[in-house]
Formats: C-alpha cells, sequence, structure tokens
C-alpha cells in the first residue's frame, strides 16, 4: 500500500494543528493552528472534500483575526516592588519551581540579598519575575529574569531592558549584566538586546548598556 503525497499532506497538517494545542503561550497557539488549518484547507480541496477545505479556511480566518487584535491591542504594563517576607513571593516560587529550575539551579531568594527586585504586572496579571544584585557601582547582576510560560514572547523583556530603563538609571545603574549557561536563555538575552562578553578568566556573560 503507497501514500500519495496529498495524503502525506494530510498527515502533516494533523500533526502541525495537534503540536499547536500543546502550546501554553496563546500567540504560538494562534501562529501554528493557523499554519495548520490553513494546509488542512488546502489539502481538503485538493481531495474535493469541500467541507473540510471551506471548515479549515475559516477556522484560518479565526486565527487571523485574533492574531491582529492580539497585536494591536495595548497591554498595561507595571513593575511592582516585592516586599521582604512575601508570602505571595514564596507562593510564586513554589508554584513555578519546575520552570524555574530550568533557566538555574536557584529556586529561593532572601529580598534582603537583592538590590532590585520586582513584579512585572501585565493586565494586572503578575507575568514575571526580576531580581537583580549589586555587580558594581553602576552595575547590576541579573540573578532572575523569568516569565511565566503564558507569556513568553519577549513583550516584558522588551519593556523590562527598553521601555523601563529608567527604573534602573534613576537609581545610579547604566548596565545590566547576566552570567548564565542556559541555551533558551542567552538567546532570550540576544534577542532582547544584550551583547556576549568574556570577563578575565574567560567566563561568558551578557551585558546590556542602558544608554
Amino acid at each position: 500500500m503507497t501514500i500519495n503525497w496529498l495524503e502525506w499532506l494530510g498527515y502533516l497538517a494533523s500533526l502541525i494543528v495537534l503540536i499547536s494545542l500543546l502550546m501554553s503561550s496563546i500567540i504560538k497557539l494562534r501562529w501554528i493552528n493557523l499554519i495548520g488549518s490553513s494546509i488542512f484547507s488546502l489539502y481538503g480541496f485538493l481531495i474535493g472534500a469541500l467541507p473540510v477545505g471551506f471548515m479549515n479556511l475559516g477556522i484560518a480566518i479565526i486565527n487571523v483575526y485574533y492574531l491582529y487584535k492580539i497585536y494591536q491591542y495595548k497591554e498595561y504594563f507595571k513593575l511592582l516592588p516585592i516586599d521582604a517576607g512575601s508570602q505571595y513571593f514564596t507562593h510564586f516560587l513554589t508554584f513555578y519551581k519546575e520552570e524555574l529550575e530550568k533557566y538555574g539551579n536557584k529556586t529561593s531568594f532572601d529580598m534582603k540579598d537583592y538590590e532590585v527586585s520586582f513584579y512585572i504586572l501585565r493586565n494586572m496579571v503578575p507575568a514575571g519575575v526580576f531580581i537583580a544584585s549589586k555587580h558594581n557601582e553602576n552595575t547590576l547582576e541579573i540573578e532572575l529574569d523569568f516569565a511565566i510560560p503564558e507569556y513568553r514572547d519577549f513583550k516584558i523583556g522588551n519593556y523590562i531592558y527598553d521601555h523601563s530603563k529608567h527604573f534602573f538609571t534613576e537609581k545610579g545603574y547604566n548596565t545590566l549584566v547576566s552570567y548564565t549557561t542556559n541555551e533558551k536563555q542567552m538567546n532570550y538575552l540576544k534577542k532582547i538586546g544584550f551583547s556576549e562578553q568574556k570577563d578575565g578568566r574567560g567566563n561568558l556573560y551578557f551585558k546590556k548598556e542602558l544608554n
């Protein structure tokens, strides 16, 4: 029994739609589902199954509509300081412990040890946490830059490092550094404007000037 290319196209479309349902990010879900439903629509028309073609064309149009709304929607962001001894922060770290372990070994923090710490509110949802210690007189070392899975689309990072630069400069800091060996974190830092550096001992780190 041979499988022709049209059948493979149908299998591919099904697989892409299935993958889209595994996405925790709504934007990724919409984009991947758009690709899958578009291929499925093409498959339906090519094999003469008009209900399949039109139904998936409708799904593709719905995805386009909601993606347009997402990208046009002006979101609300706010930095909210983390209070020492905050019970909410303790529960936050416990709830996202497994996710935090993917980016580093540290999953507990004593706010008294850090110079800067805040939640990033996104439409009033605590969507991320930022913690940094004093590296030198004008430099902060990032100890934690974490966004919850549903909000990993770089908007939080852009808000912190581009739109909120004054938050750091008003405290006397014009440089941010991050030491990490996590590949995903390294790619993230590069995408939001950090440059790859090496210190005197050859250790890799990432640096951003807040100009």
